[in-house]
């Protein structure tokens, strides 16, 4: 039986990446040694580094205003080293409070400054992204703070924000990183943790532009500063080899496929299939306004909490496994990210069929 895991992280590689890992395993290059038993400073693994960020420069077309950093500590260690870099005491930081996740990045960056909420929807249970024309920003701010995509309430901007000459826009991408495109431009930095699309958890990627980590905080512990990153291209210390070399695999097949536009195309069909079925069901409904929808993180409810934990069970039994929601919201949660085929989501489709006919 075909598995579709649709667990939203660590999440699923495409297949043809597993297999190329496990090919190369115990033999990479033919040295006889695995690439994480390689001297990251060596030949071999030099070569993925560049391979890596010269596909990430690639496939989201960036110029050489901005840097592409490797930092271990996930999205979390993100959550503190921006504010610790770029918030002074003096200083307002705005932030968009999405989700979960945003919410944890806010209280991460009050232990280092002032922060201004410009738009929340926490009162209506994160169940869209808050309207852009009602926030309140913060003349002169520090820099403005979003979570393209909530992996926890299913919700993504389809629509960023104006771009702000004087205020640059950060953005968490860490469960929709390079699953459409996007103009970097618009943006003086984006991060996400690898585990939801681009690799194995272990690693973050950073892209900064050049001129906005200039401006960060230069009195701070080493491993802390983007500057270490920059400057010594993410080599100051041992960087996560393997989950780099993943990575590397990961952007190879990217390309492979044709790039983000031809993979921004299959995920808007794969969340299609989904919201149709929902959508015209009396039995399966969405928590989250239509126009706030996520492309990665569909999520959706039951009749009863019996009924979601039946869903589970019996859509394992079948091959389709990680449906279960979030822990802190309940519910069925399918992620459906770029190496989720599309065989995978119709499976799930004709699974949801079947059992809203045998329980409906």
């Amino acid at each position: 039986m075909k598995i579709y895991n649709f667990s939203a992280g660590p999440a699923m590689l495409p297949e043809e990446v597993m297999l190329k890992a496990q090919d190369e395993f115990c033999n990479y290059g033919g040295t006889q040694s695995g690439i994480m038993e390689l001297s990251h400073r060596g030949p071999q693994f030099m070569e993925v580094l560049a391979t890596a960020k010269q596909n990430i420069r690639d496939l989201m077309n960036i110029s050489d205003d901005y840097a592409i950093c490797f930092i271990q500590g996930g999205a979390s260690m993100q959550f503190c080293m921006i504010p610790m870099n770029f918030l002074p005491a003096d200083g307002v930081a705005d932030y968009a409070d999405s989700g979960t996740w945003s919410a944890k990045a806010i209280k991460e960056a009050q232990r280092f400054g002032k922060v201004n909420i410009v738009g929340s929807s926490k009162e209506t249970n994160y169940d869209r992204i808050p309207v852009v024309r009602h926030w309140k920003p913060t003349e002169n701010a520090i820099y403005l703070h979003i979570t393209s995509n909530n992996t926890i309430a299913g919700t993504q901007y389809h629509t960023f924000p104006p771009v702000h000459k004087d205020v640059p826009m950060i953005a968490d991408m860490s469960s929709d990183f390079m699953s459409r495109v996007i103009n970097i431009n618009d943006f003086g930095m984006v991060y996400g943790g690898a585990q939801k699309n681009l690799g194995p958890s272990g690693v973050a990627l950073v892209i900064i532009r050049k001129d906005f980590a200039e401006r960060a905080n230069k009195d701070l512990p080493t491993m802390l500063r983007y500057s270490t990153y920059i400057e010594k291209d993410s080599m100051f210390n041992t960087p996560p080899t393997f989950a780099i070399y993943i990575l590397k695999l990961i952007t190879d097949w990217m390309k492979d496929q044709g790039g983000l536009g031809v993979i921004e195309e299959i995920n808007n069909t794969k969340s299609e299939g989904l919201y149709e079925l929902i959508d015209r069901s009396d039995f399966y409904s969405s928590p989250v306004y239509p126009g706030s929808r996520s492309k990665m993180n569909v999520v959706f409810r039951l009749p009863t909490e019996e009924l979601e934990a039946k869903f589970v069970k019996e859509a394992a039994q079948n091959g389709m496994t990680g449906l279960k929601g979030h822990r802190s919201v309940g519910g069925i949660r399918a992620s459906i990210y770029n190496a989720m085929p599309l065989a995978g989501v119709e499976t799930l489709v004709d699974f949801m069929i079947q059992f809203e006919k045998e329980n409906g």
